[in-house]
C-alpha cells in the first residue's frame, strides 16, 4: 500500500470500547529512523510483518504519505536489530461506527495508560460519526505520534501531564 495517509487522532475516555470492538491484536514497532519530517517503521503485528516509510506531515498532521510493505516476520525480526532505542507496544482494537474503523491503540510498557483512537479518512474533511469513547482531538500534536513514544515514553511525562490526560480521559 502507498498513498497519501490521512488520519485524526483522539484520546480514549474509559474502556467502552473493548465491548464494541470487534477484535484486537498486539503489535510490537520500533523505528529504524525517526526523523522529524520521515520515519521508516517496523512492525509485527500477530504473526504478520511490515515495513512502513512515512513522510512529512502536513494540513497540521492531518496528512502524510506513507507506503508499506508486507515482510515475513523473520525479516522483521532482522529489521528490529537495525532499530533505535525504544520500543512501541500496544494493542490495537478494531471498532466499526458508522462508515469507519477506529483503531484504538491501548499502550504497554513505557507507555501503559495511554489509550488513544485513530480514524483513517478519504479526505480532510470528510464527515465522520463519533463513537462514545472519543475524547479530546490531539491530531498533529507530536507527543502522540509513536515515534515520540519511543524516545519519550508516557512514564517519562511529567505528572502534570499525565494528570491533564488522564482528565480529558474522563471527560
Amino acid at each position: 500500500m502507498s498513498g497519501q495517509e490521512i488520519e485524526r487522532k483522539f484520546l480514549v475516555r474509559g474502556e467502552g470500547y473493548k465491548d464494541m470492538a470487534r477484535g484486537g491484536s498486539r503489535i510490537r514497532q520500533g523505528y529504524i529512523c525517526s526523523d522529524r519530517g520521515r520515519t521508516v517503521r517496523v512492525r509485527l503485528r500477530g504473526d504478520r510483518g511490515y515495513l512502513t516509510i512515512k513522510g512529512p506531515s502536513a494540513d497540521g498532521g492531518l496528512s502524510r504519505y506513507e507506503f508499506e510493505k508486507e515482510i515475513t516476520p523473520a525479516e522483521a525480526e532482522e529489521l528490529f536489530r537495525l532499530c533505535e532505542p525504544g520500543a512501541i507496544d500496544k494493542t490495537r482494537w478494531l471498532v466499526d461506527c458508522g462508515r469507519h474503523t477506529f483503531e484504538v491503540d491501548e499502550f504497554h510498557g513505557e507507555n501503559n495508560g495511554l489509550v488513544v483512537a485513530e480514524v483513517e479518512l478519504r479526505s480532510t474533511d470528510e464527515p465522520f460519526e463519533r463513537p462514545p469513547f472519543l475524547g479530546d482531538e490531539v491530531t498533529g500534536d507530536r507527543r502522540f505520534y509513536n515515534s515520540s513514544l519511543t524516545r519519550r515514553p508516557f512514564c517519562a511525562w511529567s505528572e502534570a501531564e499525565r494528570q491533564a490526560i488522564r482528565q480529558q480521559e474522563q471527560g
